[in-house]
């Protein structure tokens, strides 16, 4: 079973590794803009389901397919990608990646002395290469891929802030570790000093919740006789 993590995220490569998971990386890049009035819940798994989407075009490349997977067309693959956010506890407000430092200093403010929950959506998807044979006849010389299975997850946890000053803010911004995180902090890093107490999974506030991944990927491996999309909330 060839599995690819489709997130250039060194954290989600970090704690798969740490699993000792055989996968692969594969980088992709979409719009993680949010829409006007997008539900955060919407939003996570549109942006799972587009990361896939991606990433299954950038496989069709036959280029790229040979750099990431195997070329037999018995072989299956999993793609696993994901999305973390921050949301307020009023449900509605989420926390992104600052777009820069204004902006990350109105979500922490927000964030300081107070609950913030942190959610993140992971998607599997199963695929095979079509035969040889249905390679040539369809589509000449190009190779694709059968949709077998996908299935959805969200998880959730809860993360408490400490009341921040206008110094802490300052300085964590010109350390540079919040440039690429939800909600402009990495509670493995730096941002640790922030959290007074979590309620949930660590490794999902870190960006992959691990426990429930390694869970996803295991009930991808079993027999499947049909597509489905299962969603769990948490």
């Amino acid at each position: 079973m060839n599995i690819i993590l489709a997130s250039g995220s060194p954290r989600r490569r970090e704690l798969l590794a740490r699993a000792q998971l055989d996968f692969r990386v594969l980088s992709v890049d979409i719009d993680e803009s949010l829409q006007d009035n997008e539900a955060p819940k919407d939003y996570i798994e549109r942006m799972v389901a587009t990361k896939a989407a991606t990433a299954i075009e950038q496989l069709n490349d036959a280029l790229e397919l040979d750099k990431i997977v195997a070329s037999d067309a018995n072989e299956s693959i999993i793609i696993l990608t994901s999305d973390t956010i921050g949301v307020l506890l009023d449900g509605k407000t989420v926390l992104v990646k600052p777009t820069g430092r204004d902006h990350a200093y109105s979500m922490w403010q927000q964030m300081s002395d107070n609950v913030h929950e942190v959610w993140t959506a992971v998607q599997a998807t199963k695929l095979q290469l079509l035969p040889k044979a249905a390679e040539h006849h369809t589509l000449g010389s190009t190779r694709a891929f059968h949709l077998i299975d996908q299935q959805q997850i969200t998880e959730r946890t809860e993360v408490a802030f400490v009341p921040l000053t206008i110094k802490m803010m300052s300085d964590y911004w010109e350390s540079g570790e919040p440039a690429d995180k939800a909600g402009g902090y990495g509670i493995q890093g730096l941002g640790a000093a922030w959290v007074s107490r979590i309620n949930g999974s660590y490794t999902n506030v870190v960006g992959l919740p691990l426990a429930q991944t390694l869970a996803l990927i295991k009930t991808m491996t079993e027999p499947s006789e049909h597509i489905s999309a299962v969603k769990t909330d948490r």
